[in-house]
């Protein structure tokens, strides 16, 4: 078993928290560490998976910190509308149709996440993926009316969203990118875009953590990592909230032109990359 240090913990922790939330790529940016660093965890699948597992806790601490008024509303609105079996509210609406975008999602990951991870993981498809959705992203804000709120999507618009959050398994794409991407293009404003994505991340990253913590549960921590892993859950903590919070304020205002070309940066750089160690 692989030895992972605080510093290390911490660092994949941060890179873990503001990957998640912005429209970057987590799986991107944490399949690409591997092969830019020679950090022992990173290539000790057990322990990777493991470790993942409590990151994801993390940037759930930190998502449902931010919108833990929203999630009570959202639940209790819910709640209301299947004891009268009407929706009356457009809060009882949202909640309805943030639980019908788990459904594309959950039955892609059901049936094509192995794969996924198996096959498509490599780093020049992660460039590759990175610099589409990234002009994808930089069309829907040319394209995208941005007129309506979160609490405007319809059945309609959480399908089509749900089946773009499916994409957000192929390392690269980004499930706030394709989801914010997505929802430009169906009018929403910039900020409700992206609180829409945060809110039906919330059921999604949820389950993700209570099914595969079950085993992190029952099998234990290896001797020696409690504290490092302690330390890069707080770290993905602290910046998953932060990159939340800053997300929903700068959209209010600017544009998503910043992340574009990042990602296209960061995709011409692996690119790059790759060409020269092949030669």
């Amino acid at each position: 078993m692989a030895a992972l240090t605080i510093y290390q913990a911490v660092f994949l922790g941060i890179v873990q928290g503001l990957t998640e939330f912005l429209p970057i790529s987590s799986s991107g940016h944490l399949l690409l560490l591997p092969w830019l660093f020679a950090w022992p965890i990173l290539h000790d699948a057990a322990l990777n998976k493991t470790f993942d597992v409590a990151l994801h806790f993390g940037t759930l601490v930190a998502l449902f910190s931010y919108y833990a008024r929203d999630a009570v509303a959202l639940l209790a609105a819910w709640l209301r509308s299947i004891r009268r079996r009407r929706i009356l509210e457009p809060t009882e609406r949202l909640a309805w149709m943030i639980l019908l975008t788990m459904v594309p999602a959950g039955l892609f990951g059901f049936f094509g996440e192995e794969f996924i991870e198996q096959r498509l993981g490599i780093p020049t498809l992660i460039g590759l993926n990175l610099i589409a959705f990234g002009l994808l992203l930089a069309l829907a804000e040319v394209k995208g009316p941005k007129e309506r709120a979160a609490e405007e999507v319809g059945l309609k618009d959480a399908i089509i969203i749900g089946c773009a959050q499916a994409l957000s398994l192929f390392p690269g794409v980004s499930r706030s990118g394709v989801t914010i991407t997505t929802g430009l293009f169906l009018g929403l404003k910039r900020d409700a875009a992206a609180r829409f994505t945060f809110l039906m991340s919330l059921p999604i990253i949820a389950g993700t953590a209570l099914y595969k913590g079950m085993h992190l549960a029952s099998a234990g921590l290896p001797q020696g990592l409690p504290l490092p892993f302690a330390a890069g859950v707080i770290a993905s903590a602290l910046s998953g909230y932060a990159a939340v919070a800053f997300l929903i304020r700068y959209l209010q205002t600017r544009t998503v032109y910043p992340f574009v070309w990042y990602r296209i940066a960061v995709g011409l750089g692996v690119l790059a990359l790759w060409v020269a160690r092949a030669h």
